[in-house]
């Protein structure tokens, strides 16, 4: 005995509104969300305790895309690639172009004013002149006792074209969701 299915010729409709209700807004949403990512803010993991106590080992945070660097201000936290490091880096910027930084017994000046530096995790003994050609930044972690940071690099300088983003809000761990700073 056979099983006569009659069709009502809807079938070819039924696939078709599957498509406009579930695949296009899905095809939407990711190339919505791939766009966020490549053009206004991407997430980051920090990999390193340079940045302690500030960001930890293993916290997630969202990062806005930097385009205008005239935005950017002493003491924001920046993510930037290091030609010289061959990575992406996290540090909070110390030196804008054109600044004379000076690192005695660790206190650090900008310009002959002495940065109030609360977030400062490890303190060091580090002592060093720098001067910030244009178009560069300076960049130091916030545990300065185990960040190896601009003091250490041979080129201690980053090109403006290498800043990518700057660090807005810690997501996780989740207990510390909010702003970073």
């Amino acid at each position: 005995m056979e099983n006569h299915i009659e069709s009502d010729g809807k079938g070819k409709n039924s696939i078709k509104n599957f498509i406009y209700e579930w695949g296009i807004p899905i095809v939407s949403a990711i190339i919505i969300a791939l766009l966020i990512n490549k053009y206004l803010l991407f997430k980051v993991l920090i990999p390193s305790e340079s940045m302690v106590p500030t960001l930890n080992v293993g916290d997630r945070l969202f990062v806005t895309r930097v385009y205008n660097l005239d935005k950017l201000k002493r003491g924001d936290i920046v993510v930037f690639y290091s030609e010289e490091l061959q990575a992406d880096l996290i540090k909070r910027l110390i030196g804008l172009p054109g600044d004379k930084i000076k690192i005695e017994n660790g206190v650090v000046s900008v310009n002959g004013e002495v940065l109030q530096e609360d977030y400062i995790g490890a303190e060091d003994n580090f002592n060093g002149e720098y001067e910030v050609p244009e178009g560069k930044y300076f960049f130091l972690g916030d545990n300065r006792l185990y960040s190896k940071d601009s003091r250490y690099w041979i080129n201690p300088y980053i090109d403006g074209e290498d800043i990518t983003g700057k660090a807005q809000i810690k997501v996780y761990p989740f207990d510390e969701i909010g702003k970073v700073k």
